[in-house]
């Protein structure tokens, strides 16, 4: 079977959940292929990688990749396209992602797609473009096809792989270097997955009413064990910040449920998060556009309806 070069995404030497979704998607077209790139990769990595099938992985461990921005990982994989011919590049549709993904296009000739939702044979891509109005199958016609995949669109499922290591060196050219990372500050993190991973996603919007009233929300998130997101107008507002804002100009999500509580649905808000595969909406006007992209639907005020919904799923637990 044809190679599928997988670039990791990983922090302090753990495996993100996206990495076992694209190895996943990558056992159903080829053979995949891990590609580690800069420090902390070990035997607990590997066995992670070799758990979801990976049948082979390129270690790069010098610390100069992740020394410099984004360029390093780009010219680690083209010198592997060059070297090993893959079927296609897989990365995961993070900002980073993306512009490996732009990068690794112009040093190999190749075509791109981005924010793909899915992939079939012949890596025929599905992608929900025009701010998530309009759903279409595409293609690469030149070179390496190199997709990027978002978070949430492949559930990933283990299949044991023999992860075979092969060191990788390469030698970074002057333009590589030419953006140095010259500090890193650590944000303290807290229970909660990170929002453009997790699986389950509950979002306020203007309906919520108030920074205050969002605690409302953040208790039926927990209770979930889901990360917290918000519209664009409760954010411009001032009620949660903007790193949790879904929408064509914040995050885009891809959970396997997606709680909108107070969200009318402008077009922008539905672009970044109308491919999750369930859709539930709590909202007090029954023509709120949301309700059309909806799965289940509760017309009510949420300020009643979300401590109910709360309190129960608290009891079943």
């Amino acid at each position: 079977m044809a190679e599928i070069l997988v670039l990791v995404e990983h922090v302090d030497g753990n495996v993100k959940k996206v990495t076992l979704e694209l190895l996943t998607l990558a056992r159903s077209l080829g053979e995949p292929a891990a590609v580690w790139a800069g420090p902390g990769y070990s035997d607990v990595a590997k066995g992670k990688l070799a758990e979801f099938g990976a049948e082979k992985v390129y270690v790069a461990d010098s610390a100069d990749i992740v020394d410099y921005v984004v360029a390093p990982k780009a010219e680690l994989l083209a010198s592997l396209v060059a070297s090993r011919s893959p079927a296609a590049v897989l990365v995961a549709s993070t900002a980073e992602g993306k512009e490996v993904a732009g990068r690794l296009a112009v040093k190999t000739d190749s075509g791109v797609i981005t924010d793909a939702v899915g992939l079939g044979e012949g890596f025929i891509a599905d992608q929900s473009i025009f701010g998530g109005g309009v759903n279409v199958h595409s293609r690469v016609s030149k070179g390496t096809p190199i997709i990027a995949v978002r978070p949430n669109s492949t559930a990933p499922v283990p299949a044991p792989g023999a992860a075979t290591e092969e060191k990788v060196d390469v030698a970074l050219t002057d333009a590589a270097r030419a953006s140095k990372i010259v500090e890193r500050v650590k944000q303290e993190k807290g229970a909660r997955p990170e929002l453009t991973e997790a699986a389950i996603v509950v979002s306020g919007g203007r309906g919520v009413g108030s920074g205050e009233n969002f605690a409302i929300i953040e208790k039926l998130a927990d209770s979930l064990g889901a990360a917290v997101g918000a519209s664009r107008a409760a954010t411009d507002a001032g009620w949660y910040p903007h790193a949790f804002q879904v929408g064509q100009t914040g995050k885009t999500v891809s959970p396997q449920l997606y709680i909108a509580a107070g969200i009318s649905g402008a077009i922008q808000h539905r672009a970044g998060m109308q491919t999750s595969k369930t859709i539930v909406v709590i909202n007090k006007d029954p023509e709120a556009p949301i309700f059309e992209i909806a799965d289940f639907g509760i017309v009510g005020d949420l300020n009643q309806v979300v401590p109910q919904l709360t309190e129960e799923i608290t009891k079943r637990k």
